[in-house]
């Protein structure tokens, strides 16, 4: 066994890429060597702004020995009555590589084959490795890829150095306009000299003690998280730990050192989101809150290199935020002089989309919609309707034309000092919410009926001019809108039809375009998202299919039955009364009607007597639950049909030729199901 070093050298990596590209990478060559049957004990990813880099540990240094078997055809198609080769013979003995004589002969159970058999020698590791890592870095998930001087090779960004080592020895390899060597590069300020990796084990140890290079991202960052926390502790506060923000300063930096700043007290009289967003974005700073929440006139940054002189490094980053700092409040003071409300006007000279009218439009849109939710809800409508109205003035606002991530969060700022009430200022900001998976959803009712009209009226708009998403494709984020909608609704237990909320919306469009077409597709394809929503929550997917196909359209009333049936499949008789809605559901779609009016006189069994006795006696109970949304009881009380059930298929012949008692049969099983049916379809249940 030996160790195996993969190192690609290249100029600075887009950071917010780094690290998918070290796992895809990774993911490549493992791949790789599974189809050559080598597999190392470890395998070790490394990734800096300059690199991508794998150690394979413990192992084989060859393939083993492999026999090739092939079964040809059968004896008596491969030669005619002389004895001559047919066709199928001859073509075997070409995808042998052989000539039929060569080919032997191999009886088994079910008659003789011509038969193939070959001992095919083992490959050396380093013979296979450079068409391994070219086939692994040519799939890489790269949406634009560059070349750079006078070749063809493309890349995310142009090569610098390769190496590829066993052990001590050097690989023969090429890869990317590069010649495998044994050499790699240090920091590029600390370690400006190549070096050289004597043995591939000590390929990480080298570069972090002797070239400034920290080469795991996990490491580095864990290294980064560290000095964040010491060097806040030291000011006196807490660092707001953007894991985002984490992940990109990671990849930025070979050589991690903690640098804090300050920054004027004045600043702190702008909203605290538009500062730690001027930090943040701009320039990867961090910052420091204290154990109120409040915000500290400090940062901190990841500096790339060991300066003997750190403050000096740190008022060059003060001198820098400043000027950040001061635009911030400028907008910020800027924009008060204007209410929100005189902004609305502005909103009509930008374009929505161009069927689909202005942005105007659309907040008209939104007003109307979010008023109708609050109707249905028996919400407040002048407030719903007001902070639609208002949702999207924010837009207009310099400090949001600077910082795009900040709307909805300006318009609770600005709400509230033009005297908008807090309900209205709220619900500004918390129609955007979620904004991605795992984010809170709206609080206050204003805020999820403007959040869930904005939404419905995009997709429906969207779906209704053709540009529903495709594969990957997806520039409106439709997918995000629909499981936004989901998790409002679930989540804050909304009674909301979702087809009746479409066609209003529909309505809403009717001056634009003919939306209504597009309803269905669009309450389609938000149940459709519910299949991710369920799985995000560890439902089984047969239990959704079984709810989706009685098709409630209140989402509310589908969580409930999705709940109750989850839980239900814990009883003893869920599993056999499953299995025989199966059995029903099998035997009643081969008939092209069946009714479920049954007559108790035509019963002959006393299994089938039994059967309805029981199912009159235990239906309404059931229903009762049914009516009342408590779907767990009244499948409970279904339950307790399972001795008679399985007792009516032990005995009852269902397809008899007498058609009256056969139909009546039929129509007691119909009966049956219908009651499951009133919460889901168990014959879907694996």
């Amino acid at each position: 066994m030996s160790n195996c070093l993969i190192e690609l050298g290249t100029e600075e990596l887009p950071p917010k890429a780094l690290l998918k590209l070290s796992q895809a990478f990774t993911e490549g060559v493992i791949k790789g060597l599974e189809t050559t049957s080598l597999k190392a004990s470890t395998v070790e990813s490394f990734a800096t702004p300059r690199r991508l880099a794998i150690l394979l540990k413990d192992i084989p240094l060859k393939q083993q020995d492999q026999l090739v078997e092939k079964r040809g055809p059968a004896l008596k198609a491969a030669f005619d009555a002389d004895g001559n080769p047919s066709k199928a013979a001859m073509g075997f003995a070409r995808s042998c590589g052989v000539e039929v004589a060569d080919l032997a002969q191999k009886e088994t159970d079910k008659g003789t084959w011509l038969y193939f058999e070959k001992k095919q020698k083992g490959q050396e590791l380093k013979a296979l490795l450079e068409d391994i890592v070219s086939d692994s870095l040519a799939r890489l998930p790269i949406p634009k890829r560059m070349r750079w001087g006078d070749r063809s090779d493309e890349f995310v960004r142009p090569v610098q150095w390769l190496v590829l080592l066993v052990d001590d020895q050097i690989i023969d390899a090429n890869i990317l306009g590069s010649t495998a060597g044994n050499q790699t590069q240090g920091h590029r300020f600390h370690a400006g000299e190549a070096i050289t990796i004597a043995q591939a084990a000590d390929y990480e140890s080298l570069l972090n003690d002797s070239a400034y290079v920290v080469p795991s991202f996990e490491k580095r960052r864990d290294i980064i998280r560290n000095q964040l926390e010491e060097t806040a502790t030291k000011l006196g506060g807490a660092v707001r730990m953007d894991e985002g923000l984490l992940d990109e300063v990671t990849a930025l930096v070979e050589w991690p050192v903690a640098v804090s700043g300050r920054f004027d007290e004045e600043f702190l009289s702008v909203p605290v989101e538009a500062l730690v967003s001027t930090m943040q974005d701009h320039q990867k700073y961090f910052s420091v809150f204290d154990e109120n929440e409040q915000l500290l006139p400090y940062f901190i940054t990841i500096s790339n290199i060991q300066s003997k002189n750190p403050d000096v490094v740190s008022h060059g980053n003060e001198r820098v935020i400043r000027p950040r700092f001061s635009d911030a409040k400028f907008f910020w003071e800027q924009d008060q002089k204007v209410t929100l409300s005189s902004r609305l006007q502005s909103l009509e000279s930008v374009v929505f989309q161009k069927q689909l009218g202005s942005l105007g439009d659309k907040v008209m849109r939104i007003r109307s919609l979010a008023g109708f939710l609050a109707e249905t809800l028996s919400a407040d409508v002048t407030e719903a309707e007001r902070a639609a109205e208002l949702c999207k003035c924010d837009l207009m606002t310099e400090m949001v034309g600077e910082f795009p991530k900040l709307q909805g969060i300006m318009g609770n700022y600005y709400a509230q000092i033009d005297g908008e009430s807090a309900t209205v200022a709220n619900a500004i900001e918390q129609h955007y919410w979620p904004r991605f998976a795992g984010d809170a959803v709206p609080l206050q009712s204003a805020g999820q009926c403007v959040a869930i009209a904005d939404r419905i009226d995009t997709m429906l708009g969207i779906f209704a001019i053709g540009q529903k998403p495709t594969g990957v494709k997806d520039p409106f984020g439709l997918r995000r809108a629909a499981l936004g909608i989901i998790r409002i609704i679930i989540e804050n237990d909304l009674v909301v039809d979702i087809n009746d909320l479409c066609q209003q919306a529909a309505t809403g469009l009717a001056d634009k375009i003919d939306a209504k077409p597009a309803v269905q597709e669009v309450v389609d394809y938000i149940y459709d998202r519910l299949k991710s929503y369920y799985q995000d929550q560890q439902i089984r997917f047969d239990v959704v299919d079984a709810v989706q196909a009685c098709k409630p359209t209140v989402l509310t009333d589908l969580q409930n039955r999705v709940m109750a049936v989850s839980e239900f499949l814990n009883n003893d008789s869920a599993v056999a009364l499953a299995a025989a809605n199966k059995r029903i559901s099998n035997i009643l779609k081969k008939q092209d009607s069946v009714s479920d009016d049954v007559n108790p006189e035509l019963f002959q069994e006393q299994a089938e007597k039994d059967l309805h006795q029981k199912l009159s006696e235990v239906e309404q109970t059931a229903l009762t639950h049914f009516d009342d949304g408590d779907y767990l009881p009244g499948l409970n009380a279904l339950a307790d049909l399972r001795p008679v059930v399985d007792q009516f298929f032990d005995d009852v012949m269902v397809m008899v030729d007498d058609e009256s008692l056969k139909h009546n049969r039929l129509a007691l099983l119909q009966t049956l199901a219908n009651s499951f049916l009133r919460v889901a379809d168990f014959s879907r249940i694996q």
